[in-house]
């Protein structure tokens, strides 16, 4: 299953498209909001439930409208709030819920926003459908007006709300906290309403993720026939709270579809990117991983990539590290064989020229976790003349990444399409710069190209990125990963998936999906804090045993 993620220029064109292929834009504005309100009745309940719908000037407030009906049909009680006069006569959908008797105010007939901000106070259910994904400039003029109103609207409610809370009553020792937020129950009050943002948080820039101070955060989005851009770029992305893709009719046969060069890798196209686990298999059968890693400085790094490698299924994995760490390395990870490195301290002459001896056994090999300032080993692998070495599919990572920024010339000295796994500080090494373009998509898609190998651009959702253009982004924002080692296990894991027969680009994308949900399950355990890298390697198996669950549809 392939979900597009779209720029602004990019949605429209597949509008258009789906509009001349015989998909109105009635038939989508249906289809949108009717979605809206099955994501709010799948996740909330609505019936006797006070929901405000901010509905804007455009094809937003048209969605919201929609939206509307079908909660009041659920049994929701609806009040519409109209940025700008309807006409029944040339809006149908604005017709449709004057006809049920649903309940609106034009806000040029809301005096001093009195209207509005007695429907906040009592407003379980808030639906922004004010501005859609268009939005490119700072909010001004009426719309600045009507969302400050907002805001101090649901300010005023949060302060009312806890001084109405305050405890007469407090055990020290009680470790649960009483809960901040929920929706409301019939007599009590909360701090502020759950919001649901149609299509986009109002005051998103939907190409690049800035954010007008004025937007309101979301709990929900629901967007339409495929996440924007501006979705994955903080600090937008922070505002959008659980992101839904709806479906509206928009499918991959419309022609302007194909063109669109970034995808959200999603768990049934990762399921379907597993690489086979034969009954008669074996360890050569599932491929042998070399890892040159480690340095008298960074002892942890070699056994976190191969418990990545191992734990996503490769067959055999070989630790090149210094004979100093060899021993302490070996009893933390005794699954791994120990090529005989002599080199006390750090990787060297001698330790590649062994790589490059016995290398012709494996099928991925992995450079860089914890490799320190192994220069001369860099030098030896990726020499300046002559042709480029005949390696397996290649990894570089952590301290190889920086390595390779010192050297003139770098893309060129690597085989094609190795896979190069960043965070932003080694890019920006990479690249020679000390800040990096905020949009880290074009980024990642630019250098893949430039480079001519994979980009791994690390962080909150990791951008992967081919030379020929391809993109993934992963649909993971988690701080429980923000810890040292992750990326360790994160290299190992793509290693372990090359091992296994997967292409670099298709290792890269699963690797980084099949890292992100380790940490999602880890954190639906645990929380947002506290997770070791190793336990992270650990959660790999259970990730790849939920996909195997995971339905085709």
């Amino acid at each position: 299953m392939s979900i597009k993620v779209f720029s602004v220029a990019e949605m429209v064109a597949a509008e258009k498209a789906a509009h001349a292929s015989g998909v109105a834009y009635s038939q989508m504005m249906e289809a949108a909001g009717w979605r809206v309100a099955e994501a709010v009745i799948a996740r909330y309940p609505v019936e006797g439930r006070n929901i405000l719908i901010l509905v804007g000037p455009g094809n937003n407030g048209g969605d919201g409208l929609v939206a509307g009906r079908y909660l009041a049909e659920a049994g929701a009680n609806i009040a519409f709030y109209l940025f700008r006069p309807r006409d029944a006569q040339s809006d149908a959908n604005y017709a449709k819920i004057q006809q049920m008797g649903l309940f609106a105010i034009e806000a040029e007939y809301d005096q001093q926003f009195r209207a509005l901000r007695t429907r906040l106070n009592v407003t379980d259910l808030l639906i922004d459908a004010l501005l859609g994904t268009g939005v490119s400039r700072p909010i001004k003029g009426d719309m600045a007006t009507l969302l400050q109103q907002v805001q101090t609207g649901l300010q005023e409610r949060a302060a009312l709300h806890g001084e109405q809370t305050q405890l007469g009553l407090v055990s020290i020792a009680e470790v649960q906290a009483p809960p901040v937020s929920t929706v409301n129950r019939p007599g009590r009050s909360t701090p502020r309403p759950i919001v649901v943002a149609v299509d986009c948080p109002s005051g998103l820039n939907c190409d690049t993720g800035a954010l007008d101070a004025l937007a309101v955060s979301a709990d929900l989005t629901v967007t339409f026939a495929g996440p924007k851009r501006g979705h994955f770029q903080f600090p937008g992305a922070a505002a959008c709270g659980e992101l839904v893709v709806a479906d509206i009719g928009i499918g991959g046969a419309i022609p302007a579809m194909p063109d669109v060069p970034v995808s959200l890798m999603t768990a049934v196209s990762a399921r379907d990117m597993l690489p086979q686990r034969p009954l008669q298999g074996h360890k050569s059968t599932f491929g042998w991983v070399f890892i040159a890693a480690g340095s008298q400085d960074y002892w942890g790094a070699p056994v976190l990539a191969a418990r990545g490698a191992y734990r996503v299924g490769a067959g055999l994995v070989a630790l090149a590290v210094p004979e100093r760490i060899r021993a302490t390395i070996a009893a933390q990870i005794p699954e791994a064989t120990y090529p005989a490195v002599r080199e006390q301290h750090l990787l060297g002459v001698e330790s590649a020229r062994l790589l490059l001896k016995q290398i012709g056994r494996y099928k991925a090999l992995l450079i860089g976790p914890g490799l320190g300032d192994a220069a001369e080993f860099m030098e030896v692998l990726c020499r300046p003349d002559g042709p480029v070495p005949d390696l397996p599919p290649l990894v570089v990572d952590a301290d190889g990444l920086n390595l390779l920024a010192r050297m003139a010339n770098w893309p060129q000295r690597l085989p094609a399409h190795t896979v190069l796994t960043p965070h932003p500080g080694e890019m920006a090494r990479l690249l020679g710069v000390e800040t990096l373009p905020a949009d880290r998509i074009e980024l990642a898609r630019t250098q893949a190209a430039a480079w001519g190998h994979v980009v791994v651009l690390k962080g909150a959702y990791t951008v992967v990125a081919a030379p020929n253009g391809r993109c993934h982004i992963i649909p993971f924002a988690n701080p429980i990963l923000g810890t040292a080692g992750s990326g360790d296990v994160l290299a190992g894991v793509i290693a372990g998936l090359l091992a296994q027969g997967l292409a670099a680009y298709e290792a890269a994308v699963l690797g980084a999906y099949l890292h992100g949900a380790a940490g999602q399950l880890a954190s639906a355990k645990m929380g947002d804090a506290g997770l070791l890298a190793g336990e992270l390697a650990d959660w790999l198996p259970q990730v790849r045993h939920t996909l195997r669950g995971t339905g085709s549809s």
